[in-house]
């Protein structure tokens, strides 16, 4: 039987589009997100009476870079300004952060939780003149690690 399209199969990569992020349990919209990455260092060895003239290589510390999130400029919109403010103050809230990828239900399918995050960086808008483009602005979090659940 032919499939008609009203069911997805159970075989069917996900749209990277369809995506939530929670902030704490605050649900915020972002036009993007990257920087999921986790990277396991290697760790080098060669033992004084090795017969080979080569490492052993063993995998060492985690380690995980930025997040970065796009979203567009609202007026108004001063959470994230606040928040990076606090930096000053040496009184930073560090949250949880959930960014979900969505199946066609609007249920997570994968999930990832990320540890004591903060903003590091924000970068405003850049401003053109002849642009007729939305206001971007770029948020970088900083945090202490990501765990990954998938199904």
């Amino acid at each position: 039987m032919a499939d008609d399209g009203s069911k997805q199969n159970a075989i069917w990569p996900l749209p990277k589009f369809y995506f939530q992020v929670k902030w704490d349990s605050q649900e915020l919209v972002f036009q993007e997100v990257s920087g999921l990455d986790i990277e396991s260092q290697a760790i080098e060895y060669r033992h004084d009476n090795s017969p080979q003239f080569s490492t052993i290589k063993m995998p060492g510390i985690q380690k995980s870079g930025n997040i970065t999130m796009k979203k567009g400029v609202f007026v108004k919109d001063n959470q994230f300004w606040d928040w990076f403010k606090q930096i000053k103050m040496n009184t930073i809230k560090r949250l949880p952060l959930t960014i979900s990828l969505l199946d066609e239900t609007g249920k997570p399918t994968m999930v990832w939780k990320v540890a004591n995050a903060w903003p590091s960086k924000i970068t405003a808008t850049d401003m053109q003149s002849d642009g007729n483009e939305g206001a971007i602005e770029t948020l970088e979090i900083t945090h202490e690690g990501i765990t990954i659940k998938n199904g």
